[in-house]
């Protein structure tokens, strides 16, 4: 391909340079873009070939070569966004998937917890890391202690506790909500912790954009990547 043939078709791609034209130097910055994509690699390929010296032809394996080599780039592009699009199918969910959450329960961190209808409730600690000495204080709606667990040593993660809804001296609590407060420590070093409550869902939104929104009593609205268990 001759200097003016090659310089020609970049500049009809867009594509940058630094070269010099007669007695003076220039720079042509990008018009477009600075990559070749699959159009821009077959019309430089084309005009490769137009314009080819006769005498000299370009070698036949090089240009093979070049195919397969843009061939294999492009061809694992193409993987790559199938691959993106099969992972966001796989993780996300769906509207009716979504609406199958109403009227059940979810695991979410949160600090209002209401009891079960056969007495008491259960919940989690999340533990950034491990504790010499787990506790949960649950209270009522205006802030009296009614009990509080001792979960002793824990490792890091979730520490599970069930409480049978008797108060310190034995009477029943009632169904709630309940106050959940959490609090962790190694020997005298706070750990960090959460407080994971089961609350049950009353509605679902569906946004035009992102994941679904669940509506959860007590808690309010919780994004459906928040919820650690169904239960």
């Amino acid at each position: 391909m001759t200097s003016t043939a090659l310089e020609s078709t970049l500049d009809s791609l867009g594509i940058a340079r630094t070269g010099s034209t007669g007695s003076s130097s220039t720079t042509t910055t990008a018009k477009k873009s600075t990559t070749l994509g699959q159009a821009d690699f077959l019309k430089l390929l084309t005009a490769q070939l137009k314009n080819q010296d006769p005498f000299s032809p370009m070698d036949n394996t090089q240009m093979v070569a070049q195919m397969a080599q843009f061939s294999s780039v492009a061809g694992i592009s193409e993987m790559n966004t199938t691959l993106t699009s099969l992972a966001n199918k796989l993780t996300g969910t769906t509207p009716a998937a979504a609406m199958n959450y109403v009227g059940k329960t979810v695991l979410t961190q949160g600090t209002t917890a209401y009891g079960r209808t056969s007495g008491g409730l259960a919940g989690q600690v999340e533990l950034d890391a491990a504790a010499s000495n787990v506790t949960v204080t649950i209270a009522d709606a205006s802030g009296g202690v009614l009990k509080t667990l001792s979960l002793g040593a824990q490792k890091a993660g979730a520490a599970s506790y069930d409480w049978d809804g008797k108060t310190a001296d034995g009477k029943s609590a009632g169904s709630g909500p309940f106050t959940i407060s959490v609090s962790a420590n190694n020997g005298s070093t706070a750990v960090t912790s959460r407080s994971l409550v089961w609350a049950p869902v009353q509605s679902v939104s569906l946004p035009s954009t992102g994941s679904p929104v669940l509506t959860v009593a007590g808690l309010g609205q919780v994004q459906l990547s928040a919820v650690r268990a169904v239960g």
